[in-house]
């Protein structure tokens, strides 16, 4: 039963006007529900009817937040607010000292996808030791880069070439497709001076943006097949 004018969320069964503080305690307190489902559900009622006050309990829950759906659905509903308050305090929450605070801020930028949020992006994040969140920092990145940057966030994504883990690498390759032409200076000079396993994944990115549908292994099968074969075919000293 919602009100036809004045809008009102739904929160452990009550109905209440979403103009006072109340309705950010009640959100509040519906994030906190021991199940997940309810969780769910209240995030989902907070992006339906989107108010200025929930802001802080949204993203404040996305710093704790266990279950990947609810994650989800509570960065959906940040998408519902105004982005003129929602990606400044996101770009604040990159500098949290938790790491599923700056990850879970740096994805919610890049599903707004407003230039605002380059603003979150730097050395530091791009090189974070969790690999969540550098995962997270590079799919922002190359989403909101200007393009008078994109040489620089290049270089930075190229330091990480030699950073261990499949599914770290598919990342990078990816952020890498995104970039496209703007990375191919950088990923050349990595690919012939690098050490061996970062000559292999720079490789693997030049291959997907000039192919993006040849696929990830086939073209690490290649770059690392070329590879060993410029190795093998060194002079011995």
């Amino acid at each position: 039963h919602i009100h036809p004018v004045v809008p009102v969320s739904v929160f452990d069964g009550c109905m209440v006007t979403t103009h006072n503080g109340a309705a950010a305690a009640r959100l509040h307190a519906a994030l906190g529900a021991a199940d997940s489902s309810d969780r769910l559900q209240a995030a989902l009622t907070a992006g339906t009817y989107p108010e200025p006050e929930y802001l802080e309990v949204l993203v404040a829950r996305c710093a704790d937040e266990s279950d990947f759906g609810v994650r989800e659905m509570l960065t959906w509903s940040l998408t519902r607010q105004p982005a003129a308050l929602t990606v400044p305090r996101l770009v604040a929450e990159v500098r949290a000292p938790t790491a599923q605070a700056r990850s879970q801020a740096l994805h919610t930028l890049s599903k707004i996808g407003d230039s605002r949020g380059w603003a979150a992006i730097s050395e530091v994040l791009l090189q974070d030791p969790d690999d969540d969140v550098a995962r997270s920092a590079w799919r922002a990145a190359v989403l909101l880069v200007p393009a008078e940057n994109a040489t620089w966030l290049a270089e930075q994504l190229a330091t990480q070439l030699g950073r261990r883990g499949r599914e770290v690498q598919l990342s990078l390759g990816r952020a890498f497709s995104v970039l496209g032409d703007a990375a191919l200076p950088t990923l050349e000079r990595a690919a012939a001076t690098g050490e061996v396993e970062a000559r292999v994944r720079a490789l693997v990115a030049i291959r997907l943006i000039a192919d993006p549908d040849e696929g990830y292994e086939s073209a690490l099968f290649e770059s690392r097949r070329l590879v060993e074969r410029e190795g093998s075919a060194e002079p011995s000293q």
